[in-house]
């Protein structure tokens, strides 16, 4: 499904607290932080010529942020990000004085972080970046995982030290339980998604996405003219079209937010003109975008800075992860997960549609950004729908037996 945005609000400038969040002073101080980062680098870039010349279009390009901080996502910009910020300003309150990232590791900071819990709701990788953060800080995590969240990506979050909570239902589910027991016990939930009376934390979570965005200008010879990023609450397409936007002016690329099928709630709400919930049904295999309902700070800046919104089927994200594991010509491998290229999945299928691609003007001109948001974060997963259950190996990752 594919429809142009005719939100009243399209085009209109940024809300001044979203503009300040998540402009060039945003990203500036998120990569001073996450600079001071033991494992900082910044993630590759690669061109895939050979794809391109395939969808009859100029150049795709195509962050991996499967490398990030070593958590294997885009989430690593996040929720560890935005511990870190909220340990140093309680630690400024409670000292009387400015405390300094430099300051981090000191007693004092630490003995504050000791004190406090951060939790979240997560389908796998922002609990992961959150649990990291709280370790990194010396503080405490909590982390709700809902039924469809595997064990192998729990394991990896409570590796960092993190007291895991089950949570019935969906992740929406999980995010409500989160909210409330934190409440109850007077913990600071780190979400990637808001609901009224909560938009700062999410705001920040949002403002560390948009470093990936501006080491990628950095790394680009031009700017793209189009953008295709995958959705599931909205934080990363929120963050890096506002990012372009803001940067860029009307120089600014034709953004595209991609939806799962199963879990189209960006999809539905811009059909609707407002933030709805998507219909619960059957999971999708992109299950790091498994959300039904958007974040209504993520609403607000699509609605106004989305140029399209379309869904993709879970095949289609399947064959991304293979075409990326075995690549025509000279395209590099790109391991991603199956959600890390449902962005580019929405090019391909909006490239084959000749409706679609006059409507996006997309052409042997166009160059196109994409974001590999994960790498095989579930190692069986990926060997599942790439190596047919073996690992790239060869060795089966199935259990014997």
């Amino acid at each position: 499904m594919f429809l142009l945005n005719t939100h009243p609000d399209h085009r209109k400038p940024l809300l001044p607290e979203d503009a300040e969040t998540l402009g060039a002073a945003g990203a500036a101080a998120v990569e001073s932080q996450i600079r001071q980062r033991e494992n900082y680098a910044v993630t590759p870039l690669h061109d895939l010529p050979a794809l391109a010349a395939e969808l009859g279009i100029g150049a795709v390009s195509i962050k991996d942020e499967g490398h990030r901080l070593g958590l294997g996502s885009f989430k690593a910009l996040g929720g560890s990000y935005v511990v870190v910020r909220l340990v140093l300003e309680e630690a400024s309150r409670q000292l009387g004085r400015a405390v300094d990232i430099a300051e981090l590791q000191t007693p004092e900071v630490r003995a504050v972080a000791g004190r406090m819990t951060f939790s979240c709701a997560t389908d796998g990788n922002h609990g992961r970046s959150v649990a990291q953060g709280a370790q990194l800080v010396g503080a405490q995590a909590a982390i709700f995982v809902h039924s469809g969240v595997s064990e192998e990506r729990i394991a990896a979050i409570a590796r960092f030290g993190a007291t895991m909570i089950r949570a019935e239902g969906t992740y929406d589910d999980s995010v409500a339980e989160a909210a409330r027991v934190s409440a109850e016990k007077g913990w600071s939930v780190v979400s990637d998604t808001s609901w009224p009376g909560y938009e700062r934390i999410p705001g920040l979570v949002m403002q560390g996405y948009t470093a990936l965005v501006a080491e990628a200008l950095r790394q680009m010879p031009e700017p793209p003219t189009h953008v295709f990023v995958q959705v599931g609450v909205g934080g990363i397409a929120s963050a890096v079209a506002a990012h372009f936007a803001l940067v860029l002016g009307e120089k600014r690329p034709v953004f595209v937010a991609v939806d799962p099928a199963r879990a189209a709630c960006m999809f539905e709400s811009a059909r609707a003109g407002e933030p709805v919930k998507a219909e619960v049904g059957e999971p999708t295999v992109m299950a790091m975008l498994d959300c039904y309902e958007p974040s209504l700070v993520a609403w607000r800046i699509l609605s106004r800075v989305a140029d399209a919104f379309m869904t993709v089927e879970d095949a289609d994200a399947v064959a991304v992860m293979n075409r990326l594991a075995r690549p025509a010509g000279h395209d590099p491998v790109v391991v991603a997960g199956e959600s890390g290229g449902a962005g580019l999945a929405g090019l391909i299928v909006a490239a084959a549609d000749p409706a679609i691609r006059s409507k996006l003007a997309l052409d042997a001109t166009s160059r196109v950004f994409v974001v590999n948001t994960e790498g095989a974060t579930d190692p069986a997963r990926y060997a599942e729908l790439v190596h047919g259950g073996r690992s790239a190996s060869g060795v089966s990752s199935k259990p014997a037996g």
